[in-house]
Order: C-alpha cells, then sequence, then structure tokens
C-alpha cells in the first residue's frame, strides 16, 4: 500500500537530507509538512538520548522502539496518514527504510523486515547516496554531540545495507510500480540537489 502524498528522504548521516527537507519546506509551508524520525513523542525522545549515548539498549529492542515510535508517526492523531489524507504533503526525514539498514547491522535483516511491514510506502523515496567518508566529514564540521552510529566503521556498514535495502525496492516490479525510487548523487551541491528534488515531485 502506499500513501499518497507522503515523501521520504533516506541517507547515512551527512548525507544532506535535514537540508533539502529544510528548503522544499521554505519554499512552499502552505503545501509541504516537515517531520523526523524518531520522532519528538514520548518514545521518539527516549530513542534521541539512546542515540547520545546516554544508555545502552539491545538491537532488537531497538528495532522495537523505532517501530513503535514510527508507529505513532504514521497513525497517531495527527500524524503522517492524517495529514496526508487532508491534502498536505509529507516529507518525512527517515522512516522503515532507515530501520532495515541501521537496526539490521547487529540483529539481522529479518526481524526489521517483520516488524516494519505492516507501514505503508510512501509515493516518494529520495535516497541519498553518498561516500560515507564525505558525509562523516561533513558530521565531524558540525557542532554539538555525535550519535553513536556517526563513527566510519558503522557508516561503511549501514552505507552497504541502505545500498542492499534500495536495490531490493528497486528490483521488486510491484514495489516499483507503487513508489517511486530517486536516487541522489549527495555531493551535488544543495542548489542542485534541490532542483532535482523540485523536478521529480512536480513531474
Amino acid at each position: 500500500m502506499v500513501l499518497k502524498n507522503f515523501i521520504v528522504f533516506e541517507g547515512i548521516d551527512g548525507a544532506g537530507t535535514s537540508t533539502q527537507i529544510k528548503k522544499l519546506v521554505e519554499k512552499d509551508p502552505e503545501r509541504f509538512v516537515a517531520t523526523a524520525e524518531p520522532t519528538s513523542g514520548p518514545t521518539g525522545k527516549f530513542l534521541r538520548r539512546m542515540l547520545a549515548g546516554e544508555f545502552h539498549v539491545d538491537e532488537k529492542t531497538n528495532a522495537y522502539l523505532f517501530a513503535a515510535d514510527r508507529c505513532e508517526h504514521i497513525f497517531g492523531k495527527g500524524g503522517v496518514k492524517e495529514l496526508c489524507d487532508s491534502g498536505k504533503t509529507v516529507v518525512s526525514d527517515r522512516y522503515f527504510f532507515s530501520s532495515l539498514a541501521y537496526q539490521s547491522v547487529s540483529c539481522g535483516l529479518e526481524l526489521p523486515e517483520l516488524l516494519n511491514s505492516p507501514f505503508p510506502l510512501p509515493e516518494y523515496l529520495f535516497f541519498f547516496d553518498i561516500n560515507p567518508e564525505i558525509s562523516l566529514g561533513r558530521v565531524n564540521n558540525r557542532t554539538g554531540q555525535k550519535e553513536i552510529y556517526e563513527n566510519i566503521e558503522s557508516q561503511k556498514k549501514i552505507a552497504a545495507l541502505y545500498e542492499k535495502v534500495i536495490s531490493m525496492y528497486e528490483s521488486n516490479p510491484a514495489k516499483r510500480e507503487e513508489m517511486k525510487i530517486i536516487r541522489i548523487d549527495a555531493t551535488k551541491t544543495i542548489e542542485e540537489i534541490s532542483r532535482i528534488i523540485k523536478e521529480e515531485i512536480e513531474k
């Protein structure tokens, strides 16, 4: 099932998804609504503390928590489905594709796939493709605390799994007909990427 008016940006840390969502919403705030995972809800806040390294949870627990947060994000009151059904276009910084990449590093792909199987596909999936060494360089130039996955060893593993996940959807004719997948060369300039996104959405 595809959720109309739902757009997802995916990519490893430092790929530039947040920057592009901000630019898209700024151009037409009446049409676009920005959102992100983990959410700002109670479960999302817990996950952000975990990502900041305040405490450790087992990767399987992590997978369940991300799925629970996602359920509220999509189906909760004022959530993505409600907004999309009202005619708004929701643009999310990450969705279940990130769980398939990040959580499966330690607990395998089977559990994240199972937990995320009830969620609808977005109408558009923009995958920001970038070398982990380049993206991590961007992360290291930021101010503030780094998250637990923001190291080169983790990012290389996650990048490889992202490629596996995106390719899996690209090679599935049924999924490909439902959801449009656009690969973005995330080394292009901010302006170039913004133009590509705008053109794809308006086709």
